[in-house]
């Protein structure tokens, strides 16, 4: 592999763990100084980060956030999802309340799956292709779940359902993007 195939696959490897972006790049800046001084001395990358790589990924993800801090963090990121998604659907159908089926509970759970694995298994297509990818599995659970519970309602989500769903993770939001443009400069 080159530096470059491991830097990404370390990259990937820790935005699934849910590694925060400054986390991430100063972890790549790290390896990829690593990486240099190992070429530099006549040694090979496999020689800094072993035989396989994602192990070595998912060792120092472990290392730098602990589980529970890494499963709290994925949790707040859920919960802004769903809120910008329910806020989304009351602005574009102009109501304070949605009404959610078994085929909507459905759809978006296994785009989100359907979404994760794949950035796991292949790494980064870009978000396109993976909406793509996700909608061609989603949209048939979807009407699979819709045929067989029927379109009952499941539950009635309020509009400030959707603010309770955003604010947990509306400040790793904002981190994240001052994080980014920061870096940028």
């Amino acid at each position: 592999m080159t530096n470059a195939q491991i830097l990404a696959a370390c990259r990937s490897n820790w935005e699934y763990r849910g590694i925060d972006d400054a986390s991430v790049r100063e972890m790549l800046d790290e390896l990829s100084a690593h990486l240099e001084d190992a070429e530099a001395a006549g040694r090979t990358a496999q020689d800094v980060v072993g035989g396989d790589v994602r192990t070595f990924a998912a060792a120092w993800a472990r290392a730098r956030a602990p589980f529970p801090r890494r499963l709290l963090r994925m949790i707040r990121q859920i919960a802004f999802v769903l809120g910008c998604l329910l806020l989304l659907t009351c602005l574009t159908r102009w109501t304070t309340a949605v009404t959610v089926t078994p085929g909507q509970i459905a759809f978006w759970t296994v785009l989100g799956a359907a979404t994760v694995v794949w950035e796991l298994r292949r790494g980064s297509l870009g978000i396109l292709r993976h909406w793509a990818i996700g909608l061609c599995v989603a949209l048939p659970a979807a009407v699979l779940t819709g045929r067989l519970a029927g379109d009952a309602p499941v539950f009635t989500a309020p509009l400030w359902a959707a603010a309770l769903l955003l604010l947990p993770g509306l400040h790793l939001t904002v981190a994240d993007l001052r994080a980014r443009r920061n870096s940028a400069a």
